[in-house]
C-alpha cells in the first residue's frame, strides 16, 4: 500500500519536472543579451503639455509630455516647435520617460546635420495602467490619443511647413492603442502615416482576463482586415523580440495578414540588419542597435520638400525594408542611377579562375579585377561574392555586353548586396543576368585599412544539402548528420519538413579548418522564408556552435518554402551538422492555457467526489481522488471530435445555428497549426499543477491550524442549523454593495478570505475533536485497570471542554472530516477564481486615487453571484447532501463542465470562473432542496 501511495507522487512528481523544464527553455535557455545601452548625454527633461480643460476632466490620471534636453529644452519652453512630431505610446505598465532613448538618439543625428531636420518626440503618460491584464480602460487610452494628436498639431499652426499629420511609435499595448485610433467613428485616417511598433500582442492578448480585453481586440482586428484597402496610405512597422521576450512571444506581435496590396511589415529584431540581437520586452526600447536603425529610417523617411516624413507610401516602405529587412551597405537612395561610370586611374585585372581570394592593405593604387562571364556561365549557375570592408561606397558592378575587359559604364550590383555582421555579401543567379559580360569588384586606394574580398563561381546543386529534421516525437532521442566536405565559401542546408511550432531543436556545426592561418569568424543564419524571423550567430573558426531552431510562425498552408541554414565560412573548413530536440515550444505557446486546464482538473476531481460521497458515504481526500477521477480521456477525445467536424459546412452550419462559441482548441486566429497531442500534454500538465496545489493547500492547511491550535484554544464544532443566518445575510449585502460601488475582485478577496478563515477554523477543530476521541479511547484502558480513586483523580483534572465533548460518537468526527475535505476542494476552486480575477482588483488600487468605482468591472456580476454562493457554502454540511433530490444530477455536471471549460476557455480565460460559479450554484440547489 505504501507502494502504491508513492507512485502517483512520482508521476505527478515526473510531469512537475518537465513543466519545469518548459518554463527554464522559455524564461532562461536564450541566447546573451546583445544589445548596447543607450546613453543621455544631456539630463532628461520632460515638459509637461497643457491639455484642454475638457480634456483634463474627461481624463485626470493621464498627461502629454515633450521630451528635451540641455539647451533643445530650453529652446521649446515656449512650444515653438519647427520639428517632426513623433508620438510614443508606452505599453503595459510603461513609462512616459521610455520615449528618451528615441529622443536622446535623434537629437545627436538632428545635431551632425545642423539641424537641417529634427523631430519633436512627444510622449503620452498613461498612469502606468496595467492594460494588457484589464482591458476596461483601453478604449479611454484610445480617445486620449485621439485628443492628444490633435494638440500636437495644434502647436505647430501657422508654422512654416507645418505637418498635417504625426508618427507614432507604441510600445507593447501601446501599438495596439494606436492601431485602435482607426476604429474611432470621427478618427481622420490621414492624421496618421508611420506606425512603428515595438514587441506589441498584435494577434491576440497574451492573458485574455476578461471580456474588455478580448472584444478590444476582436474590434481592432476585424478593422484592420475589413478595411485593408483604407488602410493603405498608413504605413505600419512591427519588430518583435525574439526569444528573449517571454511576455510577449514574437508570433502574437506580427501583424493580422492584410491584403497583398497591403503597407504594413512584420520583423524580428534578430533579423534586423545592424542589430541582429533579440530584446527582452523592456529593453525593445533602449536597445541601441535598434533604435539607431528606427532613427535611421526615420531622417530617410523625410521629404525635402514638405520636411516632413513623406506622404509617398511607396517610399516608406522602401526605406522600412531597406534598414529591416535587407540592408545592402550602401545609404537609402529612392531611385538609384541605373548606370555608373567607372572612372579613375585604376589598374584593370582581368580574373579567370572560379575562385578567388584578395587581401588588401595600404595599398596606394586602386584596381578593378573583371570576371569574364562567358567562361562561367556553362559551369555555374551563381556567383557569390563577400567584402569584409563594411563601408557604404559601392564595390560590385556588371559590365553589359563588353567586349573588351574594360568598361567604362556599368550597372551597380552593390544594391543587390546584403550586410552581415562582419561582411556584406552578393548573390547573383547568372541566368537572371544575360546582359551582363562581366562582373567588376572594385578595390579602391586604402590607407590603413585591410579587408579581404572573396568571389566564386558554383553549381547551386552542389552547395545545397537536404537534411530532414528530427520527428517531434523523438523527444531528442534521434538525430540526423550530414558532413559537408567542399570548401566553398557558401552552403544552404535545406531542414525538410521544419514547419511547426513544436518542432525545436538544435543544430550543431562544427567546423574543422586545414590550415592554421587567422581566419574570418563564420555567420550562420537560419532563414526562414515565410516571416522575417531570421537569427544570425557569428563563430570563430575553428569552433563546435549550437543553433538552437524554433519557429515563431508556423508555415503557412499555400506555402511551399523550406527553413535553411546558411552557412558563409572560411574556404577550406568542413561541417557537421546533427539535431537534438528541445522542449518549451508548448510552454512559450500555449502557457497561458494552463489555467483552463488546472480548472477542468480540479472541477472533474470536485464531481468524483460527489459520487464517491453518494455510492460510499466517505469525501475522498481532493489528491486522491484527482488521481483516480482526473484522466485526459474523459476530455480530449470530446473536443477533437467536435474539431475534427468542425471541418465539415453542415456541421459547422449546425453549430453556428445553435449560436455555440467557436472552439478554442481550433480558432483560426491562433494563427498556428493546433498540433494534436498539445492539448494533451498541457492536460496532464494541468493535473500536475492541480495535484501539487493540493498539497501545498493540504501543508498550509495543517500549518496554520496548528498555529491557531497553539495559540487559540479550540472550541467545540457547532453545527449551524442555518445556511444563511441574519449576520451572513447582512454580510452578503454589506459585500454586495462593495463590489457594486468599488471593485468587484475586492469582494471576491475579502469573502475568499472569510472562507479560508471559515476552513481553518474547521481543521482546527476536526483536529481538537481527533484529539479529545484519541484522549478518551486512552483513559478507559487505563480506568480499566486502575482503582475507582484514581479514576476520580483522573476524571477531575478533565476540563469542561473535554466534558463537553466526551459524548461525541465518532460518526459526528468522520462526519466532520468530510465536510472539511469538500470545503478544502471548494476552496481550491475559488482560489483560481480569485487569481484570475486579482487583475482588476491590482488595476482598481493602482487608479483608486483617481475613482472609487472601477468602471468598467469585468467581474462585479460575477462577484455578487459567487458573494451569495459561498456565504452558503461556508455554513453548509455534506451531510445535508445526502438527501437531497438533485445531488445525483449535479455530481455528473462537472464532467461536461471541465469538456467545455478547455473547449472555450483556453483563448477566453475570463470564461473560467463562469462554469467554476455554476457548479457551485448547483452545489447550493443541492443543500437547499
Amino acid at each position: 500500500m505504501g507502494r502504491a501511495s508513492w507512485l502517483p507522487a512520482l508521476f505527478y512528481g515526473a510531469l512537475a519536472a518537465l513543466l519545469l523544464l518548459g518554463v527554464r527553455d522559455v524564461l532562461f535557455l536564450y541566447e546573451e543579451n546583445r544589445c548596447s545601452m543607450t546613453y543621455m548625454y544631456e539630463y532628461p527633461e520632460y515638459l509637461k503639455i497643457k491639455l484642454p480643460k475638457k480634456t483634463t476632466r474627461r481624463y485626470p490620471a493621464y498627461e502629454l509630455y515633450l521630451y528635451g534636453e540641455g539647451n533643445y529644452a530650453e529652446e521649446n519652453k515656449n512650444l515653438l516647435l519647427t520639428g517632426i512630431p513623433i508620438l510614443f505610446l508606452p505599453g503595459n505598465a510603461g513609462s512616459y520617460k521610455q520615449v528618451r532613448s528615441l529622443g536622446s538618439i535623434a537629437l545627436r543625428k538632428a545635431e551632425d546635420i545642423d539641424f537641417k531636420y529634427h523631430f519633436n518626440f512627444f510622449s503620452v503618460n498613461f498612469n502606468e495602467e496595467l492594460v494588457a491584464l484589464y482591458g476596461g480602460s483601453l478604449q479611454r487610452q484610445t480617445k486620449f490619443v485621439h485628443e492628444c494628436i490633435k494638440v500636437i498639431l495644434k502647436l505647430y499652426r501657422d508654422r512654416e511647413f507645418a505637418p498635417t499629420s504625426v508618427a507614432i511609435v507604441g510600445h507593447s499595448m501601446g501599438g495596439l492603442v494606436a492601431r485602435a485610433l482607426l476604429t474611432l467613428k470621427n478618427f481622420k485616417p490621414e492624421l496618421i502615416n508611420l506606425l512603428i511598433t515595438q514587441a506589441t500582442p498584435h494577434i491576440a492578448p497574451v492573458m485574455p482576463l476578461d471580456k474588455y480585453l478580448t472584444d478590444f481586440y476582436t474590434a481592432v482586428n476585424d478593422h484592420w482586415i475589413l478595411k485593408a484597402q483604407d488602410l493603405r496610405n498608413l504605413t505600419t512597422l512591427s519588430v518583435a523580440g525574439g526569444f528573449r521576450d517571454y511576455q510577449v512571444r514574437s508570433g502574437l506581435a506580427f501583424l493580422p495578414r492584410l491584403s497583398q496590396h497591403d503597407s504594413a511589415l512584420s520583423v524580428v529584431s534578430s533579423a534586423v540588419p545592424r542589430a541582429w540581437a533579440s530584446t527582452d520586452h523592456l529593453s525593445i526600447v533602449w536597445c541601441k542597435e535598434l533604435i539607431l536603425a528606427t532613427i535611421r529610417a526615420f531622417f530617410d523617411l523625410i521629404d525635402e520638400d514638405t520636411r516632413q516624413i513623406t506622404e509617398d507610401p511607396k517610399k516608406r516602405m522602401s526605406v522600412l525594408n531597406h534598414h529591416f529587412v535587407r540592408h545592402p551597405a550602401k545609404i537609402f537612395e529612392e531611385n538609384p542611377e541605373a548606370f555608373t561610370e567607372l572612372t579613375g586611374a585604376y589598374t584593370w585585372i582581368t580574373v579567370k579562375a572560379s575562385k578567388w581570394t584578395y587581401s588588401v592593405y595600404n595599398d596606394s593604387d586602386g584596381k578593378y579585377f573583371t570576371f569574364p562571364l562567358a567562361s562561367h556561365r556553362k559551369s555555374s549557375s551563381h556567383v557569390y561574392c563577400e567584402n569584409s570592408m563594411l563601408d557604404t561606397s559601392s564595390w560590385i558592378y556588371g559590365c553589359l555586353n563588353s567586349n573588351s575587359s574594360m568598361c567604362l559604364e556599368a550597372t551597380d550590383l552593390s544594391w543587390r548586396a546584403e550586410l552581415l555582421p562582419t561582411t556584406k555579401v552578393v548573390i547573383l543567379k547568372l541566368q537572371d543576368y544575360p546582359s551582363l559580360s562581366h562582373i567588376v569588384i572594385q578595390v579602391p586606394p586604402t590607407a590603413g585599412n585591410k579587408y579581404t574580398l572573396d568571389c566564386e563561381f558554383f553549381q547551386e546543386d552542389s552547395r545545397t544539402e537536404q537534411l530532414p529534421v528530427t520527428h517531434i516525437f523523438s523527444f531528442g532521442l534521434s538525430s540526423s548528420k550530414i558532413v559537408l566536405n567542399s570548401t566553398g565559401l557558401l552552403y544552404n542546408v535545406q531542414l525538410q519538413h521544419f514547419t511547426q511550432i513544436y518542432q525545436a531543436f538544435k543544430i550543431h556545426v562544427e567546423s574543422h579548418c586545414q590550415s592554421l592561418k587567422e581566419r574570418k569568424p563564420n555567420v550562420y543564419r537560419l532563414h526562414i522564408p515565410w516571416s522575417h524571423e531570421d537569427s544570425i550567430i557569428v563563430a570563430k573558426v575553428p569552433s563546435l556552435t549550437e543553433i538552437s531552431a524554433k519557429l515563431h510562425v508556423a508555415r503557412p498552408q499555400n506555402d511551399s518554402r523550406v527553413p535553411e541554414l546558411n552557412i558563409y565560412s572560411s574556404s577550406d573548413c568542413q561541417y557537421e551538422t546533427s539535431l537534438t530536440q528541445i522542449l518549451g515550444q508548448i510552454i512559450r505557446f500555449h502557457a497561458g492555457a494552463l489555467p483552463a486546464y488546472v480548472v477542468s482538473n480540479i472541477l472533474l476531481t470536485y464531481g468524483g467526489q460527489l459520487s464517491t460521497w453518494i455510492s460510499t458515504g466517505q469525501c475522498p481526500d481532493l489528491t486522491l481522488e484527482l488521481v483516480r477521477t482526473a484522466k485526459p480521456y474523459k476530455v480530449e477525445p470530446l473536443i477533437s471530435i467536435v474539431v475534427f467536424l468542425q471541418g465539415f459546412n453542415w456541421f459547422r452550419e449546425m453549430w453556428e445555428s445553435l449560436s455555440l462559441p467557436e472552439v478554442d482548441a481550433a480558432a483560426p486566429s491562433s494563427q498556428d497549426t493546433w498540433f494534436p497531442l498539445a492539448s494533451l500534454i498541457l492536460f496532464l500538465f494541468g493535473t500536475g499543477i492541480a495535484y501539487w496545489s493540493g498539497v501545498f493547500f493540504s501543508i498550509s492547511l495543517r500549518l496554520f491550524s496548528s498555529l491557531w491550535f497553539t495559540l487559540i484554544r479550540p472550541t467545540v464544532l457547532r453545527r449551524d442549523t442555518k445556511l444563511l443566518t441574519p449576520r451572513g445575510l447582512c454580510g452578503v449585502l454589506s459585500l454586495a454593495l462593495v463590489s457594486w460601488t468599488t471593485c468587484g475582485a475586492f469582494a471576491i478577496v475579502i469573502i475568499y478570505l472569510q472562507y479560508w478563515f471559515k476552513v481553518i477554523k474547521l481543521h482546527v477543530n476536526v483536529r481538537a475533536e481527533q484529539n479529545i476521541l484519541n484522549g478518551d479511547s486512552d483513559h478507559s484502558k487505563e480506568t480499566s485497570q486502575n482503582s475507582s480513586n484514581d479514576t476520580v483523580k483522573n476524571q477531575s483534572s478533565i476540563d469542561c471542554t473535554s466534558k463537553a465533548t466526551q459524548s461525541l460518537p465518532n460518526s459526528t468526527t468522520a462526519e466532520a472530516v468530510n465536510n472539511l475535505k469538500m470545503h478544502v476542494t471548494i476552496l481550491n476552486l475559488f482560489t483560481w477564481i480569485m487569481l484570475l480575477n486579482l487583475p482588476s482588483l491590482i488595476y482598481w488600487l493602482k487608479n483608486l486615487r483617481y475613482s472609487v468605482s472601477l468602471d468598467p468591472d469585468p467581474c462585479r456580476s460575477t462577484a455578487i453571484i459567487l458573494i451569495c454562493i459561498l456565504e452558503i457554502l461556508i455554513n453548509s454540511n455534506i451531510s445535508e447532501l445526502k438527501s437531497s433530490k438533485l445531488l445525483k444530477i449535479i455530481a455528473k455536471v462537472p464532467l461536461p463542465l471541465s469538456v467545455a471549460m478547455v473547449a472555450f476557455g483556453r483563448l477566453h480565460l475570463y470564461k473560467v470562473p463562469h462554469f467554476v460559479t455554476f457548479s457551485l450554484l448547483l452545489h447550493v440547489l443541492c443543500c437547499i432542496v
